[in-house]
């Protein structure tokens, strides 16, 4: 579906409104999502996601040919599941998680963010797409609707393709969790999908620092530059110990805690103030950005 046909679904042959304003949402959201999964860029994204359970999956596998073991590290990371990948394929999920969510998924993330608007704007699109009868709010929240799609189908990406290494190169059982305990392989298999969940909603943050940031300009190519320069930048901010007063309050410091979901009984504090944390960010930047969006003078 074209940009042109998302407008005329909601008019009549004199230009009169034909449909629901709901259906017309619904038209231009199935629309946004059709040009964003087209892309080549998104495309090359997904891949490159792909691609890291895979070579997590094979570097293990060589490593730990000769009967050697990976090493574990600190409690509840990357690296303490690691060290048990080798018994069981599914550990491979939460250790790519843990490999992609502190760069690779925030930078897709920000990436398909950062251009939302600015790339209609760079594209001489914006325009003609609020000529529909949508209004701001409405394409500013398909726009922040498709990202939180692209949230989701990007950790799935992930996980999947993890799972899916992990059967093929290793046993599949009984998990053991963080606190020593064992349960079924079904049961592992559902606190993957919601690790994965939770990892998906740990980046509604970013999108919406990234719509924030997309309708401050009209470059593309600035806004994404600009995102992913802003999640680096609280990322390496989080690891200053000078500013450990401030670190809760940063969108990152709470990401790792989805390992939390393999513990039993679950710990829950940290995985509800991920998700609070989330939510105020999506809120104050979801806010700025309609502020922004509302003003914003579209000249192209």
């Amino acid at each position: 579906m074209s940009r042109a046909e998302v407008v005329d679904v909601s008019k009549g042959d004199g230009g009169e409104p034909r449909a629901p304003r709901a259906l017309w949402t619904l038209g231009l959201f199935r629309s946004e999502l059709m040009i964003t999964f087209r892309r080549w860029r998104t495309l090359a994204l997904l891949g490159v996601l792909a691609a890291v359970p895979v070579l997590v999956g094979v570097a293990v596998k060589i490593e730990t040919s000769d009967g050697s073991t990976v090493g574990g590290g600190g409690e509840g990371g990357g690296p303490a599941f690691i060290a048990q990948i080798t018994n069981n394929g599914l550990f491979l999920v939460f250790t790519a998680l843990a490999a992609t969510l502190p760069f690779f998924l925030p930078m897709a993330i920000g990436v398909v963010a950062g251009d939302a608007i600015a790339g209609e704007a760079n594209a001489g699109t914006l325009r003609y797409l609020l000529v529909a009868p949508a209004g701001r709010t409405r394409l500013l929240l398909v726009k922040y609707a498709t990202t939180l799609t692209f949230c989701l189908v990007a950790t799935l990406v992930v996980a999947v393709s993890a799972l899916a290494t992990g059967a093929l190169l290793f046993p599949l059982g009984e998990v053991t969790t963080i606190s020593g305990t064992r349960i079924g392989f079904g049961e592992g298999l559902w606190r993957a999908l919601l690790i994965a969940l939770v990892v998906a909603a740990s980046l509604v943050g970013v999108a919406a620092l990234g719509l924030f940031v997309s309708t401050l300009t009209s470059s593309g190519i600035a806004a994404m530059a600009t995102t992913v320069g802003l999640l680096i930048t609280v990322q390496i901010l989080d690891q200053i110990p000078q500013l450990d007063a401030l670190h809760p309050y940063f969108f990152s410091h709470y990401w790792l805690s989805f390992a939390d979901l393999m513990r039993e009984p679950v710990y829950w504090d940290d995985l509800i103030k991920n998700l609070q944390m989330q939510g105020l960010y999506a809120a104050v930047f979801g806010s700025a950005a309609w502020a922004r969006f509302g003003a914003k003078d579209i000249m192209a």
